[in-house]
């Protein structure tokens, strides 16, 4: 009787095929919630009608920290997108921790909307600020554990990740969550300095984008 042929790291088990499956359909999943997450940012900003020129002009004034907010979380959510994109980027196949890992991250970037307007109303009280870092470190603690999954799994991958790559997205995903971590602590100290210390992310993302050049270059 002729032996079944030898398994090898690249192949799932028999076991594993129900579990196992395209990252493709995962991904068009995911696209379209973090779509939907920014599109829903802009919905509590807008002026009502019927005002008079003082309450038009009262009412413009108000919409400024709704705008701020906007544009902060739309930042952050593309800044998120863009790591989920480069996290999946070369893998082949998903199996159900990978799934789930997704499932989990995409269902705290769908809550992004939220503090979101928290932060817009009340970005002065160090509650909003504190819900909206830990939002944040939620989302990127989720994709972190999962860069780090699939980097013990590289038959799951079409080709081997460069280690370059895989220790500067773990740095920056680091960094990120360590800001706002940062940033939590400064919340009941002074909300302002907590949300200036966000800054320091542009530091960093310029810092991080410059050495992957610079490595890509060498």
């Amino acid at each position: 009787m002729r032996e079944p042929p030898a398994r090898t790291d690249e192949e799932p088990s028999v076991g594993e095929h129900d579990a196992a499956g395209d990252p493709g359909r995962l991904l068009a999943l995911s696209d379209g919630v973090f779509a939907i997450a920014v599109t829903l940012l802009v919905l509590d900003v807008g002026v009502r009608d019927g005002l008079d020129p003082a309450g038009f002009r009262r009412a413009l004034r108000q919409t400024v920290p709704e705008l701020l907010a906007y544009a902060l979380s739309f930042t952050v959510i593309a800044a998120m997108w863009r790591d989920h994109r480069r996290i999946f980027a070369g893998v082949r196949r998903v199996d159900e921790v990978v799934i789930r890992l997704t499932v989990v991250g995409l269902g705290l970037v769908a809550l992004m909307p939220f503090p979101t307007t928290l932060l817009a109303d009340y970005g002065g009280r160090p509650q909003a600020v504190l819900i909206y870092s830990g939002a944040v470190v939620a989302v990127d603690a989720v994709h972190l554990w999962l860069l780090r999954y699939l980097a013990s799994r590289p038959g799951m991958l079409a080709a081997p990740r460069p280690k370059a790559e895989t220790r500067l997205l773990t740095a920056d995903l680091t960094l990120t969550i360590a800001v706002f971590v940062l940033s939590m602590g400064l919340a009941y100290v002074s909300p302002t300095a907590a949300k200036w210390c966000w800054l320091l992310l542009v530091a960093v993302r310029l810092g991080l984008r410059w050495a992957r050049g610079g490595r890509s270059a060498a």
